[in-house]
């Protein structure tokens, strides 16, 4: 069997970090900054050391609850009763009271934007009926999110020896939530919220500093350090920056701002494919029809360093004899992207239709053809 290889020279360049990345220094135990959009690296320090989240624990939590939302197995309208676990709750509060209505979206606002701790144990509870079988379900979601070095044992980020994660799972968890949940991604925007007669402000400065960002959620403990998760949009774009062990709330924001500014003004990103798009047409042996319409399952986006969009080369890669029947959606080939002469990143390339196999005669007469090949 050989194998056909149909290079193209395209007008993009990839970014691989490894390969094509510029010099950042952020003071932070950790960091990472990746494109939303291609889900490219694009700066990076010790992402995958164990570190301890803090209250950046709440994104999970309020992942889980989002996923309660959209499953209507809840409503933001429904009343949640409080516990005394959750009225005895220490740390950041928004002031839940055992006697005082509370409804689910009041809890997520002061889980959100007043970072409250009595709030996370009152949702965890009304999901899962205790906060023990709550981190369940959070370990359970991040297995499934790909978070591979990530272990929590509450909702609220408390310190606890076996509650940690990773700069890099960290952005793998704000980038789903951006994704997945864009009906309440807003109220990481929110700047300040009400709840029992006392406002409370969010605590991510960079929403009064920076009109361009719009979330996510800072966290502190003596261990963690300042840390703060934040994205922004500039041109259509989206970065997702995640910095860990700040030496002050000043500093976190100070240096999430350069680390945001490094990556819109460094790198730019751009949509090279579009889901379901025809690439390319493939001849079909033994099949209904002569030819078989293969491209990409998913939108494909690159984030390049600026200046140099000239230096790319793709190429689709499919095996030869390809034979029917053909399922929609069978991986067939690869869509490979090259720079120098090296491989940087690689998609499957797929059949965009199914095709059964064709008659006895037309398999017959393509066998004896295939012979002459």
């Amino acid at each position: 069997m050989t194998r056909l290889l149909l290079s193209l020279l395209l007008y993009f360049l990839v970014s691989s970090v490894s390969a094509q990345s510029q010099n950042i220094s952020i003071a932070a135990k950790a960091y990472m900054l990746s494109d939303f959009q291609s889900g490219q690296v694009l700066a990076e320090e010790n992402a995958n050391e164990r570190i301890e989240p803090a209250s950046l624990t709440k994104l999970m939590t309020a992942y889980v609850v989002f996923s309660a939302l959209k499953q209507n197995r809840l409503s933001l309208e429904q009343i949640v009763p409080v516990s005394d676990t959750a009225w005895r709750m220490i740390g950041s509060r928004m002031f839940i009271e055992p006697k005082k209505q509370v409804t689910v979206g009041e809890l997520i606002q002061g889980m959100i934007v007043q970072s409250g701790n009595d709030a996370c144990i009152a949702l965890a509870e009304v999901v899962a009926g205790s906060e023990a079988s709550f981190s369940e379900i959070m370990n359970k979601e991040a297995k499934r999110l790909g978070m591979k070095n990530t272990h929590f044992t509450n909702s609220t980020g408390l310190p606890d020896p076996n509650h940690y994660t990773t700069a890099h799972d960290l952005t793998l968890l704000a980038t789903a939530i951006i994704r997945e949940f864009p009906e309440f991604y807003p109220l990481y925007s929110q700047k300040e919220y009400t709840y029992n007669g006392i406002t409370q402000p969010n605590r991510n400065r960079l929403l009064w500093l920076d009109p361009h960002v719009d979330g996510m959620k800072t966290g502190w403990t003596k261990n963690a350090g300042y840390c703060l998760i934040t994205s922004a949009t500039r041109d259509k774009r989206r970065l997702v920056s995640v910095v860990i062990g700040a030496k002050s709330d000043h500093a976190r924001s100070a240096e999430s701002q350069r680390l945001l500014n490094f990556g819109f003004q460094s790198y730019e990103t751009l949509y090279l494919y579009k889901k379901n798009d025809t690439l390319t047409k493939i001849p079909l042996w033994k099949g209904a029809k002569n030819e078989l319409k293969a491209g990409v399952n998913r939108d494909v986006y690159f984030t390049i360093l600026k200046g140099q969009s000239d230096k790319l080369k793709a190429s689709l890669e499919f095996k030869q004899p390809l034979i029917a029947p053909i399922q929609l959606g069978q991986e067939i080939g690869a869509v490979k992207f090259t720079l120098d002469d090296k491989t940087v990143e690689t998609y499957p390339l797929v059949a965009l239709e199914q095709i059964e196999t064709a008659s006895i005669f037309g398999r017959a007469w393509d066998s004896v053809k295939l012979l002459f090949n």
